[in-house]
């Protein structure tokens, strides 16, 4: 049980990483607040992890609402009386198409998701972990920021600032404990599969995708909770400012 007595917030809790980093740290032991704003999905995923024996709640959580942050955090911190691990997670791109054709509405929804959640949910918990004396901070960043791909422009620009921001806090931060790292998985089986391919989601065109993968398959949730497992227990209790890449490859 690597993260007993630890409480985490999951955010995008309700499905795809999320779900996944969410019911691997249940079942090593953590109390979990799944976060999101779909509410059936995320009452479903904590109601999955209590049917297992973890102990999970559901938070609604529109992640680029401070208020709605600050709620969040609260009310894990009301749960089982503190706050170990925020996992910054929740995510959203524009589909895959001409830099040309973005709307200025994608742009703003892809950067107040990607990365002003991040900034402000950061802010927001850093009182709590500096009151604490510990905490830890994983980012969900992408491939995307190391090895942008056509037609996702202001998505992969999202993401290398997420990237950069996990860094410069990283050392802003390490001297009250406080650890933040990234975690940057390839293409995955996740909802948002279609989007960014820019087409069907058929055999064939997965093919084309998994062949610049050198492992050659797309990542799972299951991948990135266990890198995200690793970063939180205190195995990696001397890493800080890390993009880890959870990637089969990709990146080589």
């Amino acid at each position: 049980m690597r993260l007993e007595n630890k409480t985490a917030i999951v955010t995008g809790g309700a499905s795809g990483f999320g779900a996944g980093i969410a019911q691997r740290f249940a079942r090593e032991g953590a109390s979990v607040v799944v976060a999101d704003v779909n509410d059936q999905a995320g009452e479903s995923t904590a109601s999955e992890i209590r049917d297992s024996g973890g102990d999970a709640i559901y938070v609604h959580a529109d992640v680029t609402s401070r208020s709605d942050t600050q709620q969040m955090i609260a009310k894990a911190v009301a749960h089982s009386g503190q706050l170990d691990i925020l996992i910054n997670n929740a995510g959203f791109s524009h589909p895959n198409k001409n830099f040309t054709q973005v709307t200025e509405e994608e742009f703003d929804r892809v950067y107040n998701v990607n990365v002003k959640a991040v900034y402000i949910a950061i802010q927001e918990v850093i009182p709590t972990f500096q009151k604490q004396g510990h905490g830890c901070i994983i980012n969900t960043s992408s491939t995307a920021a190391l090895r942008p791909r056509p037609g996702l422009a202001v998505y992969c620009s999202s993401k290398g600032a997420v990237s950069n921001l996990t860094k410069a806090l990283a050392v802003e931060y390490a001297s009250d404990q406080i650890r933040i790292n990234a975690l940057c998985p390839v293409i995955g089986e996740t909802g948002m599969l279609e989007t960014f391919m820019g087409v069907p989601d058929t055999p064939e065109n997965r093919k084309k995708f998994e062949a610049t993968i050198p492992i050659g398959r797309f990542s799972t949730p299951s991948d990135v909770a266990a890198a995200a497992l690793f970063l939180a227990s205190d195995d990696a209790a001397f890493i800080t400012g890390i993009t880890m890449e959870v990637d089969g490859g990709r990146c080589v």
